[in-house]
């Protein structure tokens, strides 16, 4: 008996152990890491961009007039875990929805969390830009390139101030961000380029020397986050903080739409959805689009706008038995296409027909 039982004690100690190491993200005594190279994708927060947030518009718009918006057009997140044991990787596979994908997928290799932090609000700045310049150009309105802000050591910071207006770039001129950045695209780190700037009303050439992108030394950075104003005095401002990416970018652009067009867009539907915004009002596709779907149609959305590129794996994201349609889009003008029809009770193109 007494042999039995120091048997089974010894036995267990691998087993306590193993436990012990599954738990911790490092081993004991030591700075060796024990996190698993995956993230965990899963449902994340989703906000309704004709309602508030802390008592101000998450859309904003003034210099115009707007109109009463009804129902609810959200935007869609997804929530991103990483730095998990191989126990918290395991629990989320096996108790939730979330997906397991290549920590790579997050962190480029490479990149510091605080680069691909950087990266992101970039990307959630030029999506924001970018659903400007959709909506009105969607609308007919003549746009200024403005500054909203620049990048702690880099080019711009140096030269370039939050309200200036670019108008031109080595005498090509702009009126979109987009163009800015293609024009700068073309260039080399080390080049000299010279932006017509202006400056409460005065108008100057400034000359920058561009550097160096901190993920690709051969791409040449300026480091200014631009924005959209329109000629004629509209201005929209996003009220969102820690969300980052560029995947709100289509919603973002049919609440401007909304608010600044008669009648009520969504029809007075619970709309949401997801996809990035090019000027031009190209959808494009993004990435964790299933568990998009499944918060919103939790939340009980009844129309939920998808880019066609991502119509399959959205599909795998309605609940069994739910009663969110998914509509395949890929321009800003098939959205609100969708949602007009919609409303009517029309027929839309959707997912998987």
């Amino acid at each position: 008996m007494n042999r039995r039982i120091r048997t089974v004690a010894w036995g267990a100690l691998p087993v306590v152990a193993l436990a012990v190491l599954v738990s911790t993200d490092h081993i004991p005594g030591t700075n060796i890491a024990l996190t698993v190279p995956y993230a965990a994708e899963g449902t994340g927060p989703s906000v309704d961009t004709l309602g508030q947030v802390e008592g101000t518009d998450v859309v904003e718009v003034e210099g115009a007039q707007t109109y009463p918006t009804t129902g609810q057009l959200n935007m869609t997140t997804v929530s991103v875990r990483s730095n998990m044991t191989l126990a918290q990787a395991t629990a989320r596979w096996l108790f939730t929805d979330d997906s397991l994908v290549p920590i790579e997928q997050i962190f480029p290799p490479g990149s510091t969390p605080e680069q691909v932090k950087e990266a992101n609000a970039v990307a959630f700045n030029t999506s924001e830009a970018s659903a400007t310049v959709a909506a009105l150009n969607h609308l007919g309105r003549p746009l200024h390139v403005t500054v909203a802000g620049t990048i702690e050591d880099t080019p711009a910071a140096e030269h370039l101030r939050e309200g200036d207006v670019i108008t031109a770039v080595d005498g090509t001129p702009v009126d979109k961000p987009g163009q800015v950045r293609d024009l700068i695209g073309e260039r080399a780190p080390g080049d000299e380029i010279t932006l017509a700037v202006s400056r409460e009303g005065h108008l100057a050439d400034v000359a920058v020397q561009l550097g160096e992108d901190p993920q690709d030394s051969q791409r040449p950075r300026l480091g200014v986050l631009m924005g959209s104003e329109s000629a004629d005095g509209v201005s929209v401002d996003y009220h969102l903080s820690d969300i980052g990416g560029p995947s709100a970018g289509m919603i973002f652009s049919l609440a401007v739409v909304d608010k600044l067009t008669e009648g009520e867009l969504t029809g007075g539907k619970f709309v949401a959805g997801t996809g990035t915004i090019a000027e031009d009002g190209t959808v494009g596709p993004i990435g964790g689009i299933k568990h998009k779907v499944r918060a919103a149609a939790d939340l009980g959305a009844e129309l939920f706008l998808a880019p066609e590129a991502n119509c399959q794996e959205a599909l795998t994201g309605l609940p069994e038995g739910g009663d969110t349609v998914l509509a395949s889009v890929n321009t800003l003008d098939d959205a609100i296409t969708a949602m007009s029809d919609f409303a009517a009770g029309r027929e839309i193109k959707t997912c998987g027909n």
